[in-house]
């Protein structure tokens, strides 16, 4: 029933710590999900320094998808976009061939606030990893939603439940939220050959084991699985189908190792286009202790 339980390793960002979830050494991709940070939940006080924030950097070859529960975070990237994203949004970016962006805290540095949310990286298929690079933003109500008897909840991206999302998607995935009341129970159907259930808060029981927060179930194929809430919880859906293997170095994903490295090439030259209105600064390739020289703004 359960192939893998992941638990959350601390991770730094430089200004506060993540939940590292995937990749992990015994399980690298759930469907086309090769990335998983779980953010916070943090309080930050008013007039946090910047080098909390994350300045801009670059990515290939995937999509990233960032969902808040709580807080807000201002996006900016190469393609000229700026958009600040509040609990239920959903920031959709596919790198395809090369992208860059910024994610800072502006208003918790103005007001102080929480921040609370999900990044997960999606690998592109073979044939649209060097697609355009692009962005989209949907808000709350755009996304399909449910409530009923103390279960909650909407979906973030793909197809489940006979429900489909507007967010623009490369390969057959799902990314669900659920907010369920103790003692009520929800079922992830057998739709897709790779799935997980994520524990955001709280505890849930699924084949007579209670699992807590910060903990991945990847779950065996070919059965519809229901777990039931022993407390108030918050619960994520994710997978879909195999994309192929895929090679992650830093914010780089591809299916070839040479194409990471012409990407690591690009960086460190300055070959990259900066985040528009965000260009002053940027994070260099691990243990390069100097910035792309000359960087395109």
């Amino acid at each position: 029933m359960i192939e893998l339980v992941i638990t959350r390793r601390q991770r730094s960002l430089g200004g506060f710590d993540v939940g590292r979830v995937l990749p992990y050494a015994k399980r690298r991709m759930v469907g086309p999900f090769i990335f998983l940070d779980h953010m916070g939940p943090l309080d930050f006080g008013p007039g946090i320094p910047r080098d909390v924030d994350i300045r801009p950097h670059p990515h290939i070859g995937l999509s990233t998808i960032t969902y808040l529960f709580a807080g807000e975070i201002m996006h900016r990237d190469s393609v000229g976009s700026e958009q600040p994203i509040r609990p239920g949004e959903v920031n959709w970016m596919t790198a395809g061939r090369g992208i860059t962006h910024s994610e800072r805290f502006e208003r918790a540095r103005r007001e102080g606030g929480p921040l609370h949310g999900l990044q997960t990286w999606v690998a592109l298929p073979v044939e649209d990893e060097e697609t355009e690079p692009s962005f989209a933003h949907h808000g709350a109500d755009e996304l399909p939603s449910f409530d009923d008897d103390g279960v909650s909840g909407r979906l973030i991206a793909g197809a489940l439940l006979g429900l489909e999302s507007p967010v623009p998607t490369h390969s057959p995935m799902f990314y669900v939220h659920w907010q369920l009341r103790a003692g009520q129970r929800a079922t992830l159907p057998a739709e897709h050959s790779e799935r997980a259930l994520y524990v955001v808060g709280g505890w849930i029981e699924l084949g007579h084991r209670r699992f807590g927060e910060g903990e991945l179930l990847v779950l065996d194929p070919g059965y519809d699985a229901t777990f039931s809430a022993v407390t108030r919880a918050t619960v994520v859906g994710l997978g879909g189908e195999p994309v192929g293997p895929r090679f992650i170095d830093w914010n780089f994903v591809s299916s070839s190792k040479e194409r990471i490295e012409q990407a690591k090439a690009d960086w460190r030259a300055g070959r990259m286009q900066l985040p528009v209105g965000d260009s002053e600064e940027w994070i260099p390739l691990p243990d390069e202790p100097r910035a792309p020289p000359n960087p395109m703004s």
